[in-house]
């Protein structure tokens, strides 16, 4: 169980603090809910304590997984172009909504590989910004450091790909 003040990593929006946790009337059962707020958007949102496992949420990464995560980044490969972007597309939210930081850096990498052969579609960027700040908060939050000295180091990961424009 989360306390209050707890910084946890919520699916598709990322780092949030428990600032409370209340009993509430929820479709007719009173039930013992996180509220949380999302550090980046200021957005609230309540999860059921009994199924917070459930809707992902989960605690902010340790150092050890920010190791695996930047493992992940520097990875190289062939980056499977062959499937329509939209396709593409559908799979890289599927890993986003997973809520898990190496999904998020796998398709933070793919895309990222990607544009520097060819241009992204307009969704495919946004889901690159989407995916570096998912991925540059958590581990802003996790190190103690500024999200830009974050979003700088993995862009360092990236150092070795030639790319048209930045992030």
């Amino acid at each position: 169980m989360y306390q209050i003040g707890d910084k946890v990593v919520y699916p598709g929006h990322g780092v949030g603090e428990v600032v409370a946790i209340e009993s509430r009337e929820m479709m007719g059962t009173k039930m013992d809910v996180y509220v949380l707020r999302i550090l980046d958007k200021g957005m609230t949102i309540i999860v059921p304590v009994s199924k917070s496992e459930e809707v992902g949420l989960r605690q902010v990464m340790g150092g050890e997984e920010i190791d695996q995560v930047f493992h992940v980044l520097r990875q190289r490969g062939r980056v499977s172009d062959g499937q329509t972007w939209n396709r593409r597309f559908r799979a890289y939210s599927e890993k986003i909504r997973t809520g898990s930081a190496l999904e998020i850096a796998k398709v933070l990498r793919d895309l990222y590989l990607l544009r520097a052969g060819k241009s992204l579609s307009y969704g495919e960027k946004r889901m690159l910004n989407t995916a570096m700040e998912l991925l540059a908060q958590e581990i802003a939050v996790a190190s103690g450091e500024p999200p830009n000295r974050a979003q700088a180091r993995i862009l360092s990961a990236f150092s070795d790909v030639a790319t048209k424009t930045e992030v």
